[in-house]
């Protein structure tokens, strides 16, 4: 044994927890962003079909 045990720096390690962190908080963003858009097209629909009702009652379609 010489001394040495590890070959990786503090700083390289550092590196890699702050990248790890970055990708999960990455990976927390998209899941709400695409959490987000099944309720939005949910809102649109129901807009598309409120608008639809509308137009046939006023004889538009």
């Amino acid at each position: 044994m010489n001394g040495t045990r590890a070959s990786l720096e503090v700083e390289t390690l550092l590196k890699l927890i702050l990248l790890l962190i970055a990708a999960v908080l990455v990976l927390e963003l998209l899941g709400e962003v695409i959490s987000l858009i099944p309720a939005f097209l949910s809102s649109v629909v129901t807009l598309l079909i409120a608008l639809v009702i509308v137009l046939w009652l006023l004889d538009q379609i």
